[in-house]
């Protein structure tokens, strides 16, 4: 089920759309798989904010990645309110950081900065990005599993105060931390990750709350207790503020954050009883899934919203504690949606199968370098042909990438026009998360630009890649 079907659409328990796939014209887009504004032009060419890809396409280039600009920051807005909305009779609202390591540059922390919501970083990278775009400090969270002793010094030192928190991962970390905020004469605000062995139905690499993985202290095991007891040897240099819990991404349904809140909110109230101490925040993590094809079916940010919120007072309510400030990190629910990535065709092959079947291969000028996930995670994606209007039937066909790797495919069944040719234009829907944030240069190929488009202009915010680029760090 693919971005060429179209069928009846209808409301589940949830409130939320669900196409019923019924093989159909190729030229049909499904809403939910692509940004607000992209539709199709008179001359049956794709067109977002008013801005048609054959333009994009002569003006910038392909491979590209495509943003709707409205559309990324109507969505972080969506988020911000609903959430706040949820949780305001509880705790006075939510705080939502956006989640940097899904796709950030300048500009797009420059609308996360302006548009209200929070950032979460887990490099020092991430975070300079975050001081190039201005952002306050104390609306900066800064994970990671390993940080390194230059990362916490930047976090530490991050404008006036330092930054609003920093996610700590190992006991290691807790004594660097501490000693590096005695050093700079600052108290380091920090929460603690917690593993609850929750494990969200995903794929098995993403998936990050079980406990046989790198990331955070076990619960069961009694590590993210000690770590508690450890960070508060450390005050006044560590100011405890909260629990952290991420259970994976792509994820559905409350049922895992259900579960997860029950087992954190079980030791916040544990903390409470025995250090007399209820922390003021917790974070839930994000996750929240996209359609990616028409088998996708995501939650609203309302109805996540409103189901976490009526959890999270329940079991405040049952653990006889107050209800903390609760934060969410949304990224690819917010960057995913917005963008598509644009390409031109360059072979076409129809290769001979058993039973006299044939599989159709359209290559295109990207690839593995532009989105690895298909390689990576076994992710499903969408394609159409975007350059102009087909009345040929639809053919089973594998979109790949042209790198030296039978792996490298960017759409791995999708029915395309059987006139599709060299030259045409494909756009691929929902590669604003992790497709530019994990791009590479794997056989020397430039990295492509992204390309924000509003309001029927289109500007570059991040350049493509040239060749000087790829060599300027070979040393003669």
């Amino acid at each position: 089920m693919r971005a060429h079907e179209a069928g009846a659409l209808h409301a589940d328990g949830y409130g939320r759309p669900s196409w019923l796939a019924v093989p159909g014209d190729v030229n049909i887009l499904v809403p939910p798989l692509w940004a607000d504004s992209v539709g199709r032009g008179v001359d049956g060419a794709l067109t977002v904010a008013g801005v048609s890809v054959l333009e994009l396409a002569a003006r910038f280039g392909t491979a590209a990645y495509i943003l709707d600009e409205e559309d990324f920051r109507r969505r972080a807005g969506e988020f911000r309110d609903t959430w706040s909305e949820a949780f305001g009779d509880l705790c006075g609202g939510a705080d939502v950081y956006y989640a940097g390591k899904a796709f950030l540059c300048t500009e797009v922390a420059r609308w996360i900065r302006d548009d209200g919501l929070r950032l979460d970083v887990c490099s020092g990278g991430e975070l300079a990005v975050a001081e190039r775009a201005r952002m306050p400090g104390e609306r900066i969270g800064v994970h990671g599993n390993n940080k390194s002793l230059a990362e916490l010094e930047a976090a530490v030192g991050y404008g006036d105060h330092g930054v609003g928190r920093v996610v700590v991962d190992s006991f290691e970390e807790i004594e660097r931390l501490a000693q590096v905020a005695e050093r700079a004469g600052r108290v380091a605000r920090v929460m603690v990750r917690v593993t609850v062995g929750v494990e969200a139905h995903t794929h098995e690499f993403i998936a990050t709350a079980h406990e046989d993985q790198k990331f955070g202290f076990s619960l069961s095991g009694g590590a993210a207790a000690e770590a508690v007891r450890q960070i508060l040897a450390h005050v006044p240099h560590l100011e405890l503020i909260g629990l952290h819990s991420h259970i994976g991404s792509q994820i559905f349904d409350t049922a895992g954050f259900e579960v997860s809140a029950r087992r954190i909110l079980g030791l916040h109230a544990d903390i409470a009883r025995e250090h007399g101490l209820e922390l003021p925040e917790l974070d839930l993590g994000g996750g929240f899934g996209i359609a990616y094809t028409t088998e996708h079916d995501p939650l609203p940010p309302k109805n996540l919203a409103c189901s976490l919120a009526d959890i999270v007072e329940r079991e405040c309510r049952a653990h006889a504690v107050r209800v903390p400030r609760v934060s969410v990190e949304p990224g690819r629910a917010i960057a995913g949606p917005s963008t598509f990535t644009l390409y031109e065709v360059g072979t076409v092959k129809r290769v001979a199968l058993d039973a006299g079947a044939t599989r159709t291969y359209v290559s295109v000028d990207g690839g593995m370098s532009d989105n690895i996930r298909t390689a990576l995670y076994d992710a499903n994606y969408s394609c159409t042909l975007a350059s102009r209007r087909s009345d040929a039937p639809g053919i089973l066909s594998r979109v790949v990438g042209k790198h030296c790797e039978s792996g490298d495919i960017v759409v791995m069944d999708e029915f395309l026009p059987a006139d599709v040719r060299a030259g045409d234009l494909l756009a691929v829907p929902g590669t604003g998360a992790y497709c530019r944030a994990l791009s590479n240069q794997y056989n020397h190929t430039p990295r492509p630009p992204v390309v924000a488009v509003r309001d029927g202009t289109a500007r570059v915010i991040v350049r493509r890649e040239s060749i000087d680029d790829l060599l300027a760090l070979d040393v003669p």
